[in-house]
């Protein structure tokens, strides 16, 4: 690899708006990130994912598409 071109690698302090803190690397020019959302408390990772359903759409796509008409051959 060519030498002086790569930013540098160091260690930081991951803070989430949940409380949550750890530590990795990252190229950012501080010490600190602050993000809003990590796997302790994103829904998707802690199995409280909720689908939003407004005005039955999930159900009237289940309808029309459920009944299938037959296959017409040639």
């Amino acid at each position: 690899m060519k030498e002086g071109i790569h930013p540098k690698y160091a260690e930081v302090q991951v803070t989430c708006s949940c409380g949550n803190q750890f530590t990795t690397r990252s190229t950012a020019s501080n010490k600190a990130l602050h993000i809003e959302v990590c796997s302790q408390c994103h829904p998707f990772y802690t199995g409280k994912q909720k689908v939003m359903d407004t005005a039955g759409r999930i159900d009237k796509f289940r309808q029309r598409y459920s009944k299938s008409a037959p296959a017409k051959t040639a």
